[in-house]
């Protein structure tokens, strides 16, 4: 079907106009919900978009940009996120915003003098209807409601004698109770105008604010007279006594979180000896691993071995297994009571060993463990580069009356050294942050007794960030921002070796 030249050239260009209004829209929301710096990186996606998309210079440019703007939605802004997070007190205890935290205490209430009403609850249909009586037995019943949201609401009351409906028997309490997220928000207003809110499960009175806001900022207790004000040091209200209120807010700290990682002993004793673990840890199971996969390629490089196809297949499965069903397997055999291992142990030598709270029988089965998950990579890599190693090398070696072991130390290693560098970089660097092998086997247990924040002599780097995060320790979300930011940084370090290493292992093959 033809379509007529003037659809085909404004087609185009008006399906371009209503994706970016509807991202604009969408940015407009996002800035609304208070997250400014994703609204920004979305707006610099949007731009970057309009500009792509309709300017003849950067036409070659069309095919990459939904990956570059990937890159920059969810590599890019995560990494800024989580660095502006580092220079703040965000934790649990100050999760909101300052105009947020005000908000939450100007809408704190207290029990008014006036009346109280006994509250019953009605169905009426499909909807709802409330009655309240007073201590005079005088009855007031409102509209239809339909109690489906927790919007607040303002809801007129009427004389039960003007209201026509027929009301049955009340609900139960504990239809009361599923009802009572919809209900306490609603304000109901009685006939002389004063409004009336929920005190009890079964009675409605009279409220007042507890707080008013004075002009310098802060707010006056109505009940006691006190007066609050924020202190942007801290990010609390707090009383003419220093006594903070919960929620606190949140506030820039500058570089506060960085010094409490190197110079808070709390913080810093276990952070060098988990820094100084995870990098034992990452080249023990680096080398090992290439040691175990290097030996296994030269073995299965030996002509006279009968059957090298089955042992290579099998000897790979442990990689084609996936990583958390092989954790969870070990975490198994190596249970202290009923784990296979501790049951032949204790039939040979009559030893049961204390795998998860030992220390160093915790990390030499992290280490073991780890070693399983990696070697058949190695095992592989290594592989790959013997058979590239030319063949009349070793006939030469053989006619000067050289043996394995000889060839393997001037021939194989030399050759396939270079190349596999960058690779065992790279393997160091997914190690220091191995975060499932540490969560689903150990856990970071067993944790250091002389520390006063949660830390295990089995945790690397991430896992205690995550522990500081979510677990323990107050949620401290900016202090773990800020350690996150820290291992960035190495990670970041040991990149550029990579790539240096790339550079001289490309150089050298020329």
């Amino acid at each position: 079907m033809n379509f007529p030249s003037p659809v085909k050239r404004w087609a185009p260009a008006t399906l371009l106009a209503l994706v970016l209004l509807t991202a604009l829209y969408g940015v407009v929301l996002v800035y609304v919900a208070g997250e400014t710096l994703l609204a920004g990186t979305m707006l610099t996606t949007v731009a970057l978009a309009l500009w792509v998309y309709t300017s003849q210079r950067t036409y070659a440019y069309r095919y990459l940009f939904p990956g570059i703007a990937a890159v920059l939605v969810f590599v890019l802004f995560p990494m800024l996120y989580t660095i502006s997070i580092g220079f703040t007190n965000y934790s649990s205890k100050n999760l909101l915003e300052f105009p947020r935290a005000t908000q939450y205490f100007l809408e704190e209430t207290f029990r008014a003098e006036g009346d109280s009403y006994a509250f019953e609850l009605f169905a009426d249909g499909k909807e709802f209807r409330v009655r309240l009586e007073d201590s005079q037995g005088r009855a007031y019943v409102s509209g239809p409601l339909a109690l489906v949201d927790t919007k607040p609401r303002s809801i007129e009351m009427q004389p039960a004698g003007n209201v026509q409906a027929v009301l049955a028997e009340p609900l139960p309490i504990k239809d009361v109770i599923a009802k009572q997220v919809h209900i306490k928000p609603l304000s109901f207003v009685m006939p002389s105008g004063a409004p009336l809110a929920m005190t009890g499960l079964r009675e409605f009175g009279p409220v007042s604010a507890l707080y008013e806001k004075l002009p310098d900022g802060g707010l006056k207790n109505r009940q006691t007279g006190d007066v609050i004000q924020p202190n942007f040091q801290s990010g609390f209200y707090e009383t003419s006594a220093g006594e903070r209120l919960s929620p606190g807010f949140q506030v820039g700290v500058g570089w506060s979180n960085y010094q409490r990682i190197f110079t808070d002993q709390a913080f810093q004793a276990p952070f060098v000896r988990i820094l100084v673990w995870t990098i034992v840890f990452s080249a023990l199971t680096v080398v090992l691993s290439c040691a175990l996969g290097m030996f296994l390629a030269v073995l299965f490089n030996w002509d006279a071995l009968r059957f090298k196809g089955v042992y290579r297949t099998l000897l790979f499965l442990p990689y084609a297994v996936p990583g958390f069903i092989s954790i969870l397997v070990f975490k198994g055999l190596f249970n202290n009571n009923f784990g296979e291992i501790n049951l032949i142990l204790d039939a040979l030598f009559g030893v049961r060993p204390p795998w998860f709270s030992d220390p160093l029988l915790a990390k030499m089965m992290l280490v073991v463990v780890n070693i399983w998950l990696g070697y058949p990579y190695m095992m592989v890599l290594c592989l790959g580069l013997i058979k590239a190693i030319p063949a009349d090398l070793y006939e030469a070696s053989a006619v000067a009356g050289a043996g394995p072991l000889t060839n393997f130390f001037k021939i194989t290693l030399p050759l396939i050294l270079k190349p596999l560098t960058p690779l065992l970089i790279a393997s160091f660097a997914f190690n220091f942050n191995n975060f499932v092998l540490v969560s689903l086997l150990t856990g970071g247990s067993p944790d250091f007794l002389d520390t006063t924040v949660p830390a295990g002599t089995t945790d690397l780097l991430v896992s205690y960030t995550y522990r500081i995060a979510f677990q323990d320790s107050g949620q401290q979300y900016g202090l773990a921002a800020a350690i996150s930011t820290v291992i960035f940084v190495m990670v970041a370090l040991i990149a550029l070796v990579q790539m240096r290493f790339s550079k001289i292992a490309k150089e050298d093959t020329r």
